[in-house]
């Protein structure tokens, strides 16, 4: 975004709104299918977080994720997207109860990304040659306005059906025609290595508590083996084998937090056979063992 009067005030609306919609709250998601708003009141430890294709935007404070050894910042100048389902580590960089650190996620659907660009009418995107599935993009004024306005439908319920997906495919159309356009483009389109891992990541996202191998999920997507996991890791940061472990454990987490599930429980119905192998690498993701992670995730939610 520029720098300019015009733009900050854009941005301060953007703010505004996200605020009144949360109220006293830090997240809110349903209202308009897709859209999750953010807000903290003070930086963050990082935290583990499984991504999935979304872009995520700033209209006040600053955010990195880390994905492998790589390092994402953005803010109110600066989107991120994501063009796969993969694990980060998140890390609010600023953020204070004067100035609050406000932002937005909107999850990416692929089958209208799909019908855009099948469209011939769709102008051209930058090409690119992308390494990881995850970049950043500068903000622009016509994105932030079609955001702005799909924050505005949270008031006005009756409308969200009819509205809410026009907005949405315009902010697909503003990405696709923007500086990570192409690599969207490859998300959806069939034969591309970012299409390939893709479906490999829809197949381990349904069946990530069965054992797999390689070989066979290189099969599935019509890769050799070494170029599979060449290409898996490159997108990713992550091995199979590590991505599906990450699934195992975020879904136990949300078990526990949202079920009420033992942690023994939870390590079984994911896929685990061994309660300590569970814990241990449950303490190595989440920071701290499963009972105390989840007792201190309680208590900051009860405030």
């Amino acid at each position: 975004m520029d720098d300019t009067g015009e733009g900050r005030q854009a941005l301060k609306a953007m703010a505004r709104s996200i605020s009144r919609v949360l109220d006293r709250g830090e997240q809110a998601a349903g209202a308009v299918p897709g859209l999750t708003l953010f807000r903290q009141d003070a930086p963050t430890e990082p935290q583990s977080f499984m991504y999935e294709p979304s872009i995520c935007m700033v209209a006040q404070g600053r955010k990195r994720v880390f994905l492998g050894e790589d390092s994402y910042v953005y803010d109110a100048n600066n989107y991120l997207v994501s063009s796969l389902h993969m694990p980060g580590v998140v890390h609010i960089l600023e953020a204070s109860p004067e100035e609050p650190y406000i932002g937005l996620a909107l999850r990416l659907d692929q089958r209208e990304i799909a019908q855009l660009v099948l469209d011939s009418r769709l102008p051209p995107a930058p090409a690119q040659a992308p390494r990881r599935g995850m970049a950043t993009g500068q903000t622009n004024a016509p994105l932030l306005a079609a955001f702005q306005r799909l924050i505005d439908l949270a008031g006005e319920e009756r409308d969200i059906p009819i509205m809410a997906p026009l907005i949405q495919r315009e902010i697909l159309y503003r990405l696709l025609i923007g500086e990570q356009g192409d690599r969207l483009r490859q998300m959806v389109s069939t034969g591309t290595r970012t299409h390939q891992i893709a479906q490999a990541i829809a197949w381990l996202s349904a069946h990530f508590r069965s054992a797999f191998s390689i070989d066979e999920l290189a099969a599935r997507v019509h890769m050799s083996s070494s170029t599979f996991y060449h290409h898996f890791r490159s997108m990713t940061a992550v091995s199979p084998l590590q991505f599906q472990k990450q699934l195992r454990l975020q879904e136990a987490r949300r078990l526990m937090l949202e079920e009420g599930m033992e942690a023994a429980t939870a390590a079984f119905e994911v896929g685990y056979e061994s309660p300590s192998q569970f814990n241990r690498e449950y303490n190595r993701l989440f920071g701290a063992p499963p009972l105390r992670d989840i007792t201190s995730y309680r208590r900051a939610a009860a405030g």
